[in-house]
């Protein structure tokens, strides 16, 4: 096969409608719009969820209830695994460390991290971090590094 013999499968391009062109398109005049009416203007069309004079979806559902969802801290998570293979022994890991080492998102509003206990550590590292799970904290701890909790 040739990259010259290579062609498009037929059918899979379709012109466009060429709209007002005449009468004689076949599309001319109103373009396909009709006569008048809401779809016939520039700009026209009913919004979204419009169900005509019915009452609207979101009119006849109850708005009770609250949501704590809404209120729900989301943190950026690393592996013990992950710091071992980044870092060098008696290292302080902190935010900036991490965001250096690819590991976290940085930004203007970087994220709260939490360190998991995944993977392994043999190196002794100092880790600061606004959580930490159990396994993760105990991890650190054998071999002789700090967990120190900020924020």
């Amino acid at each position: 096969m040739k990259l010259s013999e290579v062609t498009k499968k037929a059918g899979s391009h379709k012109p466009r409608k060429r709209l007002g062109r005449g009468e004689a398109s076949g599309q001319g005049k109103t373009s396909g719009r009709g006569h008048k009416g809401c779809n016939a203007r520039a700009g026209g069309g009913v919004r979204p969820l419009a169900e005509g004079g019915q009452m609207p979806l979101f009119r006849r559902l109850p708005k009770r209830g609250f949501n704590n969802a809404n209120f729900r801290t989301v943190y950026e998570v690393v592996n013990v695994g992950d710091l071992d293979s980044r870092f060098e022994p008696g290292r302080t890991v902190n935010q900036e460390s991490l965001i250096a080492a690819g590991l976290v998102r940085g930004g203007k509003h970087p994220l709260p991290i939490k360190i998991l206990g995944e993977g392994t550590l043999s190196k002794k590292l100092t880790v600061e971090a606004e959580k930490f799970s159990k396994s993760a904290r105990e991890k650190i701890a054998a071999v002789g590094g700090q967990a120190k909790t900020i924020g």
